[in-house]
């Protein structure tokens, strides 16, 4: 081969190794747990690293964020997403491991179950519930499960049994109080298939318990109620402008959790009919009551449950309100 062909194939590879070494660089700035100072923007303003989960709670996290007023977006195969704000840097990772970045300082701040931070253990600050999951906003529950016809009735018939769970820590922890000894081994997935030849009973998460019961599955107890939590490290949650954005990043994420299952309604209103009226609408506070031009009438404005509009607009309406407006909320904040 002509060593000019050597000295190309040579260059190629060194610049290629070069890439490689700087990509790598970049990746342990990030994850450096031993980094303390703030990390400036682009624009030369301090940054909040914010964990977001990775999974079943990304939807919903991405949803909530454009509600709370926050464009997210992110590739289908990239874990760094895009925000509008330039003093957040973002992360995507599992929910299971988030507390534990937190409580490295590798976040300052993050979004999680509560159930992950009593599976690590983790010395965190948890700020705030954010009462979300991928189906609702209803808390998951991790469940004692076994098959239909097992003898296993109660908690205390797991002593000598084998369990299997992905939430292996907090499980034994909470056998351990309550004086039962048990083989509590870690699931990789599909949890519920286990029992009765892998395991004689599991521990799971389920929402609505559909899972379970088409796995002919019974619920024997259930071990604990899980939330979504924003946590933040402790250092950080110590220092003046990241509290201030964490808190008002959590006051705008529950500002819109709040106002997921709410609208507003608008209408005009006859004054001979107003005390009549006003004693229908349920509100935050009192209707907001408007003058009009036309001393007959005025304008209401209220909030309230969006499942309480469609029985009470038609009885408004009979009340003689008119040009009735219901319209949906990004957010309330009380």
């Amino acid at each position: 081969m002509p060593c000019w062909r050597e000295s190309e194939h040579t260059a190629s590879a060194v610049m290629k190794l070069i890439h490689e070494i700087r990509v790598k660089m970049h990746e342990e700035e990030f994850f450096m747990p031993t980094k303390t100072k703030v990390k400036p923007t682009v624009d030369g303003g301090p940054t909040l690293r914010l964990g977001l989960p990775k999974g079943s709670l990304q939807d919903a996290t991405f949803k909530l964020f454009s509600k709370a007023g926050y464009r997210v977006q992110v590739d289908s195969r990239s874990y760094y997403p895009s925000i509008d704000d330039p003093n957040i840097e973002c992360i995507l990772v599992r929910a299971q491991e988030m507390a534990r970045y937190v409580d490295n300082g590798i976040f300052d701040v993050g979004i999680t179950g509560r159930d992950w931070i009593l599976e690590q253990n983790a010395d965190v600050v948890e700020i705030a519930e954010l009462k979300y999951a991928k189906g609702g906003f209803t808390p998951v529950r991790w469940v004692v499960a076994v098959p239909e016809d097992s003898p296993i009735k109660t908690l205390k018939d797991l002593s000598g049994k084998r369990i299997a769970t992905e939430l292996v820590g907090y499980t034994k922890r909470y056998l351990k109080s309550k004086a039962i000894k048990a083989d509590v081994e870690f699931s990789w997935g599909a949890t519920e298939v286990k029992p009765p030849r892998l395991a004689d009973a599991i521990v799971e998460l389920t929402e609505t318990g559909s899972s379970l019961k088409a796995n002919k599955l019974r619920i024997v107890a259930v071990m604990l109620e899980s939330t979504t939590c924003i946590i933040a490290n402790k250092k950080a949650w110590r220092e003046p402008w990241k509290k201030k954005k964490i808190d008002d990043l959590t006051m705008l994420l529950q500002g819109a959790l709040a106002a997921e299952e709410k609208v507003g309604l608008k209408m005009n209103a006859p004054r001979s009919n107003l005390k009549e009226i006003c004693s229908l609408l349920p509100s935050m506070h009192a209707p907001t009551i408007s003058h009009q031009t036309d001393p007959e009438w005025v304008s209401l404005e209220v909030i309230l449950d969006e499942k309480q509009a469609r029985n009470l607009i038609p009885r408004l309406k009979r009340r003689g309100a008119s040009g009735i407006v219901e319209y949906p909320l990004n957010k309330v904040i009380p």
